[in-house]
């Protein structure tokens, strides 16, 4: 699945929590790559896409309009990557959101669908470019103008010759009110002026108003389109935005590129790639006309073997690093890169032992983001995306990808493994453990999560005795279910722990850890509850002494000795108050709980950035 224009990051967090439908599955086969143009926002996409702790999803940073084309090995063949899915939510003038922004009120005018035209229906084509035939692009937008819509997804039909179709999907989503899409409509100039037709705007506007603004007058060609199909979402239906959907179905290659090779090697600059394998890799289609001739041929293996010659190195050795500034401008941080663990690597025989991995585990997929030094952190990605990210460390900028599965930790190398587990891959990682694990009841879990660093006497009988039998180090600690106890949280819970001489304490980010005490029903924040009660009862106590206060004095008189006084006790108690204090401890320890947390924000610079560059990340 390809997400265009992904941040800030929630489409993208619903197409990740999709292809995770089965949560026995640690490695879907599919997987989600989620670009945007601006730097910054990816690192927020970063931080959405990442508390859903997916080894499928992977960030990169491009212009949506030219985003180069990937290539994958196949058997040991190059082939360009196209997609089953693409998201297409372009930018757009957001009038559908006047109900929630009220920046759309003080800055809308006409002109912003006008400029923004070109740039959705470059962004559309590009799309459709890297969809696979039978696949799916769904193409949206917030607004509610037909410029921004029909009229880029009439002109997108147009000009592929058949090769799209709009998908009726009147049958889907029964639920959702929805308005057919419109085939007729007009365009605004900025001084309020109407136009009909293309023959009716001035010269001196024909920069600024394009042909493919305007509404198709064939008959023929706009019943054939079926604009009808697309859906309007209206805010006063069901009480929402105002969104506008279309879902174009590919049926064969787009006309462009059937041409002969030698007319995209000639110009492989056009979308930062090559496209000669774009025109017979279309899901297998044959859609070259005539055979290149010999010299085109050695022409193409020239190239090929000038675009290898550098990066094949780097490619045995496993490293992914970012594109040389030659080939592609780069803005923003300058990212680490990726380097895949080598199979003879040494750094994972002890891992290995010390969890007993299973012989299944797929080691090759793991990766650290720094080629010298020591190995801080190990992450981990699919296959497939290990695929694309061997294949195109030249031609594209990642931001992000993979989740981190073992943090390197000091201590543990005295108990045979110097790597400990981290939260957020251990559900990846729990179906290939078979040692060191730990079943714990409800109420262990409570207390795993709620005290910083319990003592083995505060746990179950059960848990207690099955601790004796583990070595000190990094454990995981799993909750199952009872059905005969349903009152009791209903979902399985595995966590990271690190078991010491006397105590057992879980290694899980704070925003996790509040996460499953609501789902057990406990009281988060039951601390500040405490100091809002004491408040309120010594709101009491003052006004009741200032009743006695006023029954034996004359209040004109000593009215300002009152108030001294009480503000004077107030501020002791304040001052010295037990429940403040203790909510302190309480935050105190929350924190302190939470050494993982301060990691688990983004990966992108852990290796070897300066703390000045990686807090601006994060």
């Amino acid at each position: 699945v390809l997400d265009m224009c992904a941040a800030p990051g929630s489409k993208t967090a619903q197409l990740i929590e999709m292809l995770h439908a089965d949560m026995n599955v640690p490695f879907p086969k599919g997987f989600v790559i989620a670009n945007d143009v601006d730097n910054k926002r990816c690192y927020l996409l970063v931080h959405q896409a990442k508390r859903l702790n997916s080894p499928c999803i992977m960030v990169v940073n491009h212009d949506a309009s030219s985003i180069p084309n990937l290539q994958i090995d196949v058997d040991g063949r190059k082939e360009v990557l196209f997609y089953d899915r693409i998201l297409c939510d372009v930018p757009c003038s957001g009038d559908g959101t006047m109900r929630k922004n009220i920046d759309v009120w003080k800055k809308w005018t006409t002109q912003n669908s006008l400029q923004l035209h070109g740039l959705q229906l470059r962004i559309a084509t590009r799309g459709v470019e890297q969809l696979a035939e039978g696949g799916r692009m769904v193409y949206s937008t917030c607004s509610l103008n037909p410029i921004e819509n029909e009229a880029v997804i009439a002109s997108l039909l147009e000009k592929s010759q058949g090769a799209l179709e709009l998908a009726d999907v009147s049958s889907e989503l029964p639920g959702l009110k929805r308005m057919p899409g419109i085939t007729k409509w007009k365009v605004m100039l900025k001084d309020g002026q109407w136009l009909e037709e293309w023959k009716d705007v001035p010269s001196n506007r024909q920069t600024q108003i394009r042909p493919t603004m305007f509404p198709v007058k064939d008959e023929e060609k706009l019943k054939a389109m079926n604009l009808e199909r697309c859906l309007r979402i209206l805010p006063h239906h069901q009480n929402t935005g105002g969104f506008f959907v279309a879902v174009l179905i590919k049926k064969s290659p787009m006309p462009w590129n059937k041409r002969q090779p030698k007319v995209h090697q000639k110009l492989p600059q056009r979308t930062g790639d090559i496209e000669v394998t774009a025109a017979n890799s279309d899901s297998g289609s044959e859609c070259i006309t005539e055979e290149p001739t010999l010299a085109e041929n050695e022409e193409s293996k020239k190239m090929q073997e000038l675009q290898n010659s550098d990066t094949e190195q780097s490619k045995k050795e496993g490293v992914c690093g970012p594109p040389p500034s030659k080939k592609m401008k780069l803005f923003g941080f300058k990212e680490d890169p990726f380097v895949f663990l080598p199979e003879d690597d040494p750094l994972f025989l002890p891992i290995q032992k010390f969890y007993a991995l299973d012989p299944s585990f797929p080691k090759m997929n793991l990766l650290t983001r720094t080629q010298e030094g020591k190995k801080r952190q190990l992450y981990m990605v699919s296959k497939e995306l290990r695929n694309v990210l061997l294949n195109n460390s030249e031609k594209m900028k990642v931001i992000n990808t993979g989740i981190k599965v073992w943090s390197r930790n000091s201590d543990g190398e005295q108990f045979g493994c110097a790597f400990r587990l981290a939260q957020e891959g251990i559900y990846t990682l729990y179906p290939f453990i078979h040692a060191r694990i730990i079943n714990v009841c409800i109420e262990d879990v409570k207390i795993l999560l709620t005290q910083e660093n319990p003592f083995l006497s505060k746990f179950s009988s059960e848990t207690q005795k099955k601790v004796k039998d583990i070595a000190m180090g990094s454990i995981v600690l799993k909750y199952d279910p009872d059905p005969e106890k349903p009152d009791d949280l209903q979902c399985p819970i595995v966590l990271c722990g690190w078991q010491g001489k006397t105590s057992l304490r879980a290694f899980v980010p704070k925003n996790e850890r509040l996460h499953y005490l609501r789902m057990m029903g406990v009281e988060v924040f039951k601390a500040k509850r405490k100091e809002e009660e004491s408040e309120s009862k010594t709101e009491e106590e003052v006004q009741h002494r200032l009743a006695q206060t006023e029954e034996g004095m004359d209040v004109e008189d000593k009215e300002h000795d009152v108030v001294t006084k009480m503000e004077a006790e107030i501020g002791e108690e304040s001052s010295h108050s037990p429940v403040e204090s203790s909510a302190m401890e309480v935050e105190n320890k929350s924190e302190g709980l939470d050494p993982p947390s301060k990691n688990a924000n983004s990966h992108v610079s852990q290796e070897s950035k300066d703390t000045d560059t990686s807090n601006v990340k994060d």
